[in-house]
This record gives structure tokens, sequence and C-alpha cells, in this order.
């Protein structure tokens, strides 16, 4: 690599947890230099932001299906009793979950 001369000053400030995320990622790296860490990440690292409102969607069938899990439960317990019908939605709503996760992880496997 060439020689170069760094002749300009670029400044700014974090807070201490911060500072200490910084470090750790250097730890982490294998450097204790932050100056050369900060102007490599600066130049060649990356930011992904993710909006996958399909997460939202998968979360959301999650908290239903655990609910109506919960229920089923309940009920099995005083009971004794368990209905082929509610079996069968928990399988069509676990369906639909695996079909979100899948809608994600193409998604995802399209970030370069």
């Amino acid at each position: 690599m060439a020689n170069r001369t760094r002749d300009i000053r670029l400044r700014f400030r974090v807070t201490q947890e911060e500072r200490n995320m910084i470090e750790a990622k250097m730890e982490q790296f294998g450097t204790t230099n932050m100056a050369a860490y900060l102007r490599k990440m600066a130049i060649d690292g990356y930011v992904v932001r993710l909006e996958l409102p399909e997460i939202r969607d998968m979360v959301s069938l999650l908290r239903r299906i655990s609910s109506n899990i919960n229920q089923i439960a309940k009920r099995v317990n005083q009971t004794d009793r368990l209905y082929q019908a509610e079996i069968a939605e928990i399988q069509q709503k676990q369906e639909e979950i695996w079909q979100a996760v899948n809608v994600i992880l193409v998604k995802l496997a399209r970030i370069p």
C-alpha cells in the first residue's frame, strides 16, 4: 500500500456505552488501534437496515397461536377433552407461520 499522509482529522462524540461497544467489537476483530479500526469500518463497513413487515405479521401469528394453545391446555386440564377442530386450527396457524418464515428467509438471502 502506498504511503499516505493523513492530514484531515475527523472527530465525533460517543457515549460511554457506545465506546464500550466499539471496544468490544475491536476486541472481537483482534485490534487495539482504534483509529485504524474506525477508519476501516467507515470505509469498508456497512449498515443493514431491515424493514420486514413480515416479521411483525409472524410475531402476531405466534402470539395468537400461543394464546390458542394456552386456552386449549387449560380446558384439557379441566375437562380432559381435546377437539379435532382445535388441533386443525393449530396446524393451520403453524403452516401460516412456516410460510411467513420462508418469505423472511428468502428476503434475507437477497441481502448482499
